[in-house]
């Protein structure tokens, strides 16, 4: 895997912690990604993928996800931004936050606070 490529396969586990540890619902455990792309490897869609955005989350799962998922969409608006045709850096928030019910203007603060 080239260097500036980071896997990342269960963001809801923290290093170290076994797999069963957390309550992730198994099908995400198969979607996963690469950066800087940032597509699954299970489904080819835009990651985090409908397998893992249609998973329940409550707010125990959210509180899970969350440190996790900053982090990634940090990374991601790094990665995504100003290529042709992709993203604006709120779209990434939306998209790396879906759990949040996040307005326009909250994403957007959220993109610049990330950046």
């Amino acid at each position: 895997m080239a260097e500036d490529q980071t896997r990342v396969e269960r963001p809801d586990v923290p290093a170290g912690e076994p797999d069963g540890s957390r309550t992730a619902p198994e099908v995400t455990a198969s979607h996963s990604t690469a950066a800087p792309a940032w597509v699954c490897d299970a489904c080819d869609a835009d990651w985090p993928c409908p397998a893992w955005t249609s998973a329940p989350t409550d707010a125990a799962r959210r509180a899970e996800l969350l440190p996790e998922f900053v982090r990634l969409t940090r990374r991601a608006i790094r990665d995504l931004r100003g290529r042709p045709g992709g993203p604006q850096p709120p779209e990434i928030v939306r998209r790396f936050l879906w759990f949040l019910p996040l307005s326009d203007e909250e994403a957007r603060a959220v993109a610049l606070r990330l950046r």
